[in-house]
């Protein structure tokens, strides 16, 4: 524990080293080339910091490759992927490439989608990526708020936070973008649930060291990494919750560990399970043998609705008056 934990500070302290000269700082900005205009916005700038890399020095993967589940060798039955179905078409994401890309834009079931992870929130969230009827290309902006990747769209140069899916600078401020229902779950269970369905592979393998985990320990550290915010004074502010989004009303916030002990939970009509097999993606430097944290489904009347399984302190983060539900 005390060498992972060792690693994750080195990487963390490299991160940091870049990340340090700047919150809120619109002229800087203009300076690096956004045509944003950031006297529209929703949000506090000065809460906006540089997590690291440039504008797309994450790269997005625009022209996604897949293959047929048969065809996939090199992943565990137990990794996390984001599993996706639309109008009878079902893709996997496997985590091991979105660490590394974030974004991937794609159509899946005649849908433009953008399948987005964030690795300091362990956010997976999928949105329908049309803005006023027209599809768009989301890419990494290098930004944060709140811990959290601020994504920017292509046409317009509108910066969007990807655990709201909300414009928060530039013109589109305001606009949401459509959140579509997707699981966190272990890539056996996609399989069998999805038996023609197909896998993201790496376009160029050897672009990033894929299946390795950058950020050894992290959910484990006790704090997260680039966020001044405060914290919750209740719970481990890394520890998994489970956020129901609900529209316009506030998100049912659970811990996972309640739906973990309880295997089966029912709140205000949503039905939330719990079974083993998933590993975690943050926790060992090989990404196929973290420990197992499970996976989360969140139903109702039978039907996915959207959640995502994130850390306590981004639900407080974005939904400060939300109690996160322990016991």
């Amino acid at each position: 524990m005390k060498h992972r934990f060792l690693k994750l500070i080195a990487v963390l302290s490299i991160l940091a080293a870049h990340a340090s000269p700047s919150y809120g700082d619109p002229i800087r900005w203009n300076q690096e080339g956004w045509k944003t205009d950031f006297s529209i916005t929703s949000i506090d700038l000065a809460k906006v910091l540089d997590g690291g890399p440039p504008r797309d020095g994450i790269p997005s993967i625009d022209d996604p490759q897949f293959k047929q589940q048969a065809q996939i060798t090199d992943i565990k039955d137990t990794e996390p992927v984001v599993g996706l179905k639309i109008n009878g078409e079902a893709k996997a994401y496997p985590v091991r490439i979105l660490t590394w890309h974030e974004i991937v834009n794609d159509m899946i079931g005649d849908v433009p989608v953008a399948v987005t992870y964030c690795p300091l929130c362990n956010s997976s969230i999928v949105f329908d990526r049309r803005i006023n009827g027209n599809a768009v290309e989301f890419g990494t902006t290098g930004k944060l708020k709140d811990s959290n990747l601020i994504m920017y769209d292509r046409g317009g140069d509108n910066w969007w936070q990807q655990f709201t899916g909300e414009a928060i600078a530039g013109t589109a401020t305001g606009n949401q973008l459509a959140l579509i229902p997707s699981r966190l779950q272990s890539f056996g269970e996609f399989k069998a649930e999805n038996p023609n369905g197909l896998v993201l592979v790496p376009t160029n393998p050897n672009l990033r060291e894929y299946g390795r985990n950058p950020y050894v320990g992290y959910d484990l550290s006790g704090a997260p990494f680039l966020y001044r915010g405060d914290l919750p004074d209740y719970i481990n502010p890394m520890e998994r919750v489970v956020v129901v989004r609900r529209g316009d009303t506030d998100p049912i916030i659970v811990a996972m560990k309640k739906i973990t002990q309880a295997g089966i939970l029912s709140i205000d009509g949503y039905e939330l399970t719990w079974r083993a097999g998933q590993n975690s993606a943050l926790d060992q430097a090989d990404m196929s043998i973290g420990r197992d944290v499970g996976t989360v489904l969140v139903q109702k009347d039978g039907k996915d609705v959207v959640y995502d399984v994130t850390f306590a302190f981004v639900a407080h983060a974005f939904h400060p008056n939300v109690k996160i539900a322990q016991e």
